[in-house]
């Protein structure tokens, strides 16, 4: 039979059911990490993550949980055990006009501490496939992989993955611009419950930056608990403005609307020593450089956004 992503609700649950006959199949199988953990990797995460536990340091070092995934990796050049099933799903669903792919969530369970030497195995299954949803990017199917990690066959973690299979929506007829405004809408900031208060700030001109109240702890972003104690309470302290470039990339390609490329994304040390990443205004943006000093200031975007952004000395 054939099916695409327009038919019918009795054609869907019938896709569904060729779906679902693969959950349960291996997606891969004897998987092996291509490199055994290791203090290098740790390092290069924990600078990234600005984690700073001394539990991920010293001759008893262990791995950061999160990194679970991290050591089952592929790289550009992929993995040579991953099933066939998993290929035959994917032809599936983009033969039925799931063409587009997102990743959702996911979920990880620890059994023990990983440390450097160990070298990790896994086996992956395709645990689920989901009816047909519909979503604001479009219409598909959510496939769940759960992946299970091993160090000389004993359980170490199981890293669940979540991807959105999907049919993009059709775009809506472009509506003609208000007089003196060109250009797309710059995409909105997502505001839920943990960082409310930061864009509360934004709106006041002040640039937050939350303080646990246990251990006194700077963080940011913003997060429900602190990284170094756990503690769940935190108050908050307004950033003076000054910091300096920490790093920076220079964005050319893909093209992304209400963005004209090349334009330069950086991340600032804050003098308070926390980083964000902004945007930098004041210098063009093969000028921008490493230690370059940056002062706080806030943008007006459209009528209904003001962002925190950084301007920058060329002196």
């Amino acid at each position: 039979m054939t099916a695409d992503a327009t038919g019918t609700a009795e054609e869907a649950a019938r896709f569904h059911a060729l779906l679902a006959a693969f959950e349960g199949r291996p997606a891969a199988v004897d998987g092996r990490g291509k490199d055994a953990v290791n203090a290098p990797m740790i390092r290069h995460w924990c600078e990234a993550m600005g984690d700073t536990n001394p539990a991920y340091t010293g001759p008893d070092a262990i791995a950061p949980p999160t990194m679970l995934q991290a050591w089952t990796m592929g790289g550009l050049s992929g993995h040579s055990d991953r099933s066939s099933a998993h290929d035959e799903l994917f032809a599936l669903l983009d033969g039925a006009g799931f063409t587009s792919v997102v990743a959702t969530d996911c979920e990880q369970e620890y059994l023990r501490p990983l440390r450097p030497g160990d070298t990790i195995t896994f086996d992956a299954v395709i645990e689920s496939v989901s009816p047909r949803k519909t979503t604001k990017l479009g219409t598909g199917h959510f496939v769940t992989t759960r992946m299970d990690v091993r160090v000389g066959g004993e359980p170490v973690g199981t890293h669940r993955f979540r991807i959105l299979k999907y049919a993009p929506a059709g775009r809506p007829a472009k509506q003609p611009e208000p007089r003196g405004k060109t250009g797309t809408q710059r995409p909105r900031p997502v505001v839920n419950r943990d960082n409310q208060g930061f864009w509360e700030g934004v709106r006041e001109h002040r640039l937050l930056i939350q303080r646990c109240t246990s251990c006194a702890t700077l963080r940011f972003p913003w997060l429900p608990g602190c990284n170094s104690c756990s503690s769940p309470d935190w108050d908050t302290v307004e950033a003076c403005g000054d910091g300096t470039v920490f790093s920076h990339v220079v964005m050319h390609h893909p093209p992304f609307p209400a963005f004209d490329p090349p334009y330069a994304v950086v991340l600032v040390e804050l003098a308070e020593g926390v980083r964000m990443i902004s945007n930098i205004t004041g210098v063009p943006y093969d000028e921008v450089r490493i230690g370059m000093p940056v002062r706080l200031e806030f943008q007006r975007v459209d009528d209904d956004l003001e962002l925190p952004v950084f301007r920058g000395s060329e002196a």
